[in-house]
């Protein structure tokens, strides 16, 4: 990679980790699709949603580069894409200044959400933040004792997809719950790959990740099996009516399958970066076409 200036608008577009953004826009736009399938669709209060999901992952990518290289995770091995804090790109001081910014811009969006839904957010708002820090930071960081797959659940699933619908609609439905876990395993999938491509050096830096504690081949079963389930799991859809939500997503297990096996095939080392490519565009693929299916 070319020369990246200390602190610049280049580094801190690179520690951003725009790629990582369609992880939190795919939740909310679940939830608004699922809003205006039941007629309660907002333009302003979708785009705080999209804002603050969007900063909180930000935000997170932001506390993670700082934290992984305080506790040496990001050694010189390391086999993902690179870091802004090891790499040099930022300061440590300026990351930190960084994450107070982003921490402060997503408290200011998410004061304005509380317009649209009301005073019983704030205790979500304040995991959300209170989360993003624990799951490196702290004298027990989440992600370093295998909670990192449970923790997507909620917060890429339960807690955007839901509290999107809910500022919307002010109520939870079934379709809302058969959408939070099937939005959070498939979003679980890039997370898997991501351990599953480091588990050699995760475990070297006492990282216990569920593929760090289990073993390469259940990674390899456990991402295979989130792909699969989170599809056959929106057949549920049709007992409320929805069969285009039932059928529809039914597309993404053939690429998610394909992906699979490249991944089998790779089984180590950078070239398992491909697969966090596909990954991802997978998991957009699966977004649109739900999303489609609730509308239809």
């Amino acid at each position: 990679m070319e020369t990246v200036k200390t602190n610049s608008i280049k580094a801190w577009l690179l520690a951003a980790r725009p790629k990582t953004l369609a992880g939190a826009a795919v939740p909310v736009m679940l939830g608004c699709a699922l809003a205006a399938a039941d007629g309660w669709f907002q333009i302003v209060p979708a785009i705080l949603c999209f804002l603050f999901a969007f900063l909180m992952q930000i935000d997170a990518n932001f506390i993670n580069d700082f934290f992984d290289y305080l506790k040496g995770s990001d050694r010189e091995d390391r086999l993902g894409p690179e870091r802004a804090c090891a790499q040099g790109w930022i300061t440590l001081e300026a990351m930190k200044r960084g994450i107070a910014l982003t921490t402060m811009l997503a408290c200011v969006v998410g004061t304005l959400l509380l317009f649209y839904s009301g005073a019983e957010m704030i205790p979500v708002g304040l995991l959300c933040i209170l989360f993003a820090f624990l799951y490196t930071a702290g004298p027990y960081p989440l992600a370093y004792h295998g909670w990192g797959d449970v923790l997507v659940i909620i917060f890429f699933g339960f807690v955007p997809v839901g509290c999107t619908y809910y500022v919307m609609c002010h109520d939870w439905t079934w379709n809302v719950t058969i959408a939070s876990v099937v939005c959070g395993m498939i979003i679980d999938t890039l997370l898997m790959v991501n351990n599953y491509r480091d588990r050699e050096q995760d475990a070297l830096s006492g990282k216990k990740t569920l593929v760090v504690r289990w073993g390469a081949a259940t990674g390899r079963m456990l991402y295979l099996f989130l792909g699969l389930a989170a599809a056959w799991l929106c057949l549920l859809f049709a007992v409320s009516g929805h069969i285009w939500a039932a059928i529809l997503p039914q597309i993404y297990i053939l690429p998610h399958f394909l992906t699979w096996q490249r991944m089998v095939k790779i089984n180590k080392g950078k070239e398992l970066n491909i697969i966090l490519g596909e990954t991802s565009r997978n998991m957009l693929l699966f977004g649109i076409l739900l999303t489609l299916g609730l509308i239809l």
